[in-house]
């Protein structure tokens, strides 16, 4: 079952710096799940009991989560090789505290947690350098909420759009370049209304 994706995991920063051999052997271990989504279709619901973190083997997801007003709020949107759920693996909630939604067809590997930091029979040093890779990747995810919560935390869209696409200039290093968000999704992302963004977005034009 997971023969068909070993080159996309072996690029995995989970699996960072692992041989082929003692990834195949991991994999073993782990006992993973691959299940299949249609676009749009709910991968896990907010509340749902948390059985592992997924990793996106194809296609995209939205991560979003509702306020108490029934507001959707896109905290990221993930692609092929990407990680979710890695906060909530290690803390001792068992529930997902966010909705994961597939933004075009997508197939999405899930890792039970307790098999990653689990006694592993072999111990093999695959296992140990992904434990190592796992604590960098929640390290990185932990920095990025604090920079969503900065988003969130600006009065005006213009500071939000210009913060955004700022962001965004340092990940390419170019001054031309295509959002990963729609303008519903960084709407969403940046919590404000459709119609207020693409007004300001015209006045910044």
């Amino acid at each position: 079952m997971y023969e068909i994706w070993i080159g996309t995991l072996k690029d995995i920063k989970l699996f960072k710096g692992i041989d082929l051999d003692d990834l195949n052997n991991i994999l073993a271990c782990l006992m993973p799940s691959i299940y299949s989504y249609k676009k749009k279709e709910n991968v896990v619901n907010a509340g749902d009991k948390f059985t592992g973190m997924g990793i996106v083997l194809s296609g995209e997801v939205l991560i979003a989560k509702d306020n108490v007003l029934g507001e959707r709020i896109i905290m990221s949107k993930l692609k092929e090789k990407e990680i979710f759920g890695e906060i909530v693996a290690f803390s001792g909630n068992d529930k997902w505290p966010a909705t994961v939604i597939a933004s075009t067809d997508a197939t999405i590997l899930f890792l039970p947690p307790e098999n990653i930091i689990g006694t592993c029979p072999r111990m093999c040093s695959g296992h140990r350098l992904m434990i190592q890779n796992m604590l960098m990747i929640v390290s990185k995810k932990a920095i990025n909420l604090n920079k969503k919560i900065e988003y969130l935390t600006m009065k005006t869209i213009r500071n939000k759009v210009s913060a955004y696409l700022f962001e965004e200039y340092l990940k390419k290093m170019q001054l031309s370049f295509m959002l990963s968000l729609s303008r519903s999704e960084l709407s969403e992302f940046l919590n404000v209304t459709r119609p207020s963004l693409s007004r300001e977005l015209v006045t910044m034009k």
